[in-house]
């Protein structure tokens, strides 16, 4: 009896917690078919805009291709942050409009099924939730990052594109980008944390954040005034937009920093609205 008094019973510690919850999310994110749908849906859109601009019309005449080089599909030729056409905007920046739907998605199953209620009885650190969904949401759009780059190369190729590029720069544009997830994966988490309760404007938030349509309308009112469009490295969308075929390794690097800057921001402040708010 003695003794059984004299026990002491320790809180688990930052890494016990968020050891414990990720391996929760990381089961939930394999065993769902919608991490898979998304990994599927990231691999064939870009090989059907690569392959499919090279098929023939109702006349029998080819259509005019998209692109002239196969990894146009997966970065920009230069940094390009006012979209002209199509072609400049269809690259591995459209895995974040994907990743941002799959996350919405991913979160608002918790508030839909109850583990919401459930994990926040009895795991009171709100910051452990949004470090979890973030990193586990930013694996997924990673995962999705790369089999975008296989179905893009491949459509590429079948279409018969020129293949010459800088490897290093594409190695910096694929890498930057995948970086870049980490950020983008906090500002989807935060959003759905912010519309919790709205699982319809949460996914229609993500979207249009996804699409850096903001950005890109900065970008337009900056070069109407033929000022320097190198400040909106700072933000999310311009970090990728950076990351093009004729990136060098400061690009990489301007990656890393924004990633790692804005998923400090949102997790800071997700966690705050969290802690002050009814989360159910």
């Amino acid at each position: 009896m003695d003794n059984a008094k004299g026990l002491k019973f320790e809180s688990p510690t930052f890494k016990q917690r968020i050891k414990g919850m990720l391996g929760v999310d990381f089961y939930r994110l394999f065993h769902t078919p919608l991490f898979y749908i998304f990994l599927a849906i990231a691999a064939i859109i870009p090989a059907m805009v690569s392959a499919l601009t090279m098929m023939p019309d109702q006349n029998g005449n080819t259509m005019e291709p998209l692109y002239s080089n196969v990894w146009q599909i997966i970065a920009a030729s230069e940094p390009l942050y006012v979209i002209k056409g199509i072609a400049d905007y269809a690259n591995m920046n459209m895995v974040f409009i994907f990743g941002g739907i799959m996350v919405s998605i991913f979160i608002g199953h918790d508030y839909k099924s109850g583990y919401v209620k459930q994990l926040f009885t009895t795991h009171a650190k709100k910051e452990d939730y949004m470090i979890s969904k973030t990193l586990t949401c930013a694996f997924a759009m990673v995962c999705m990052c790369g089999t975008y780059f296989i179905g893009g190369t491949i459509g590429g190729l079948v279409a018969g594109y020129n293949a010459s590029v800088n490897v290093g720069s594409l190695l910096v544009s694929v890498f930057g980008k995948m970086i870049l997830s980490l950020g983008w994966a906090s500002l989807f988490t935060f959003l759905n944390v912010i519309f919790r309760r709205y699982f319809g404007i949460s996914v229609a938030s993500s979207f249009f954040f996804g699409t850096g349509i903001l950005i890109i309308g900065v970008a337009a009112i900056v070069e109407a005034l033929s000022l320097p469009t190198a400040f909106l490295n700072i933000f999310l969308y311009g970090a990728s937009v950076n990351a093009c075929l004729t990136s060098g390794f400061g690009a990489f690097i301007t990656c890393i920093a924004v990633s790692v800057a804005w998923a400090g921001i949102y997790i800071l402040v997700g966690s705050h609205i969290l802690n002050k708010s009814d989360v159910y």
